[in-house]
């Protein structure tokens, strides 16, 4: 099967370009805007615990930030920050996340987070592919687009 054969419920990147302009920027800022909200969210979780939270701080960061983007992809295919810069997700089929496809998504960033050149090559996948995919998106089918396209 080709690309064309297995997204063709999706934007073209050619005849449609506007869904996919500027998207690799957006999603790096709304990365930014995401990181910045799991870290209020984890300050405001560290003295409800009587600051017992400190011990295991980086723990309770990737639990946060993994509920927070599961929870926000499920419900609007998009995390807070995405909203923010006006993209959102779709899967293979041209339609938002559900929540298992969001399940899936969250579990291949976790995993290319943890490792710095899986990560690196998710990247440079955005910034060269036709639909600016990172590897978690290539290997499920997802793409991100400009929501207001």
């Amino acid at each position: 099967m080709t690309d064309a054969t297995i997204m063709d419920h999706l934007p073209d990147p050619e005849r449609h370009a506007e869904f996919y302009d500027g998207v690799p920027m957006k999603r790096g800022l709304a990365w930014l805007v995401d990181i910045t909200l799991i870290f209020i969210a984890t300050m405001i979780i560290v003295p409800l615990t009587a600051f017992t939270a400190l011990f295991f701080y980086p723990l309770l960061f990737v639990a946060v930030g993994f509920v927070y983007r599961w929870w926000s992809l499920s419900r609007r295919s998009a995390t807070p920050g995405m909203r923010l810069f006006g993209i959102e997700f779709l899967n293979r089929d041209g339609q938002r996340l559900d929540g298992g496809e969001a399940l899936l998504h969250v579990l291949g960033y976790m995993l290319s987070m943890g490792t710095l050149l899986v990560q690196l090559l998710s990247v440079v996948l955005m910034l060269t592919t036709r639909r600016g995919q990172g590897l978690t998106d290539l290997v499920l089918g997802t793409v991100a687009i400009n929501r207001a396209a």
